[in-house]
């Protein structure tokens, strides 16, 4: 066998066993979750779209996230990328909406959504706008899930946006909480005095309302 072929095929043998250990990751998903998951994966080498197959949401943090959002049905996250969380959290719930944030519109999302039903995409928004503009109606919000700029000032604006439209108990979900690349995450969180718990790489704080804003988020 020639070299120029056996590199060809050890590049691909190590790119299944990459693929096979993210999905070996997510056992125990539902299979509409881990069939868009390997399907994204499969797509995004086909694209050559390195900046999902390096940059989205990682099977144990994903894990972690399907987890916090069971019975949420409202979820926002700022920072959509290339879409895949935002499709893979519509995927596990039918009854879920998800709300997704970004002020650099990518061309990649559409691929992804075209991988899933109408059904799932009817209950995806997909906003170009920074997060900290905050929400465009009223209704109250079950989860948020930061994973935009990284940078303390922007995340505490973002926090301050959405502090207000949270339901009670709704969790305030950070990503990259102690990288060393992102110290704006862990700065943000002390000065905004949140408390909470880290998983993984994800640091969650349960949002407590005041009765007063809770009755205004009711009407």
């Amino acid at each position: 066998m020639r070299i120029s072929s056996v590199r060809p095929l050890g590049s691909w043998l190590r790119r299944q066993r990459r693929d096979f250990q993210w999905m070996w990751g997510l056992r125990g998903r539902s299979s509409r979750v881990l069939w868009f998951q390997w399907r994204a994966r499969r797509l995004a080498w086909r694209m050559r779209d390195l900046f999902s197959i390096t940059s989205v949401t990682r099977p144990p943090d994903m894990c972690v996230l399907l987890d916090l959002a069971k019975r949420r049905s409202r979820i926002v996250e700022l920072g959509t990328a290339t879409a895949w969380t935002a499709i893979t959290l519509a995927l596990d719930d039918p009854e879920r909406r998800v709300v997704t944030y970004d002020p650099i519109k990518r061309p990649e999302p559409e691929h992804y959504l075209s991988l899933v039903g109408r059904d799932v995409r009817d209950r995806i928004e997909m906003v170009a706008a920074p997060g900290s503009t905050g929400p465009e109606d009223r209704e109250p919000v079950d989860l948020l899930y930061i994973d935009s700029s990284h940078e303390r000032e922007q995340t505490i604006h973002e926090v301050r946006a959405w502090q207000p439209h949270l339901r009670a108990g709704a969790l305030i979900i950070f990503d990259d909480y102690r990288h060393p690349d992102f110290p704006g995450i862990r700065q943000a969180i002390e000065e905004l005095a949140l408390d909470g718990e880290q998983r993984g790489t994800l640091f969650i704080h349960r949002h407590i309302c005041e009765p007063s804003v809770q009755r205004t988020l009711a009407g």
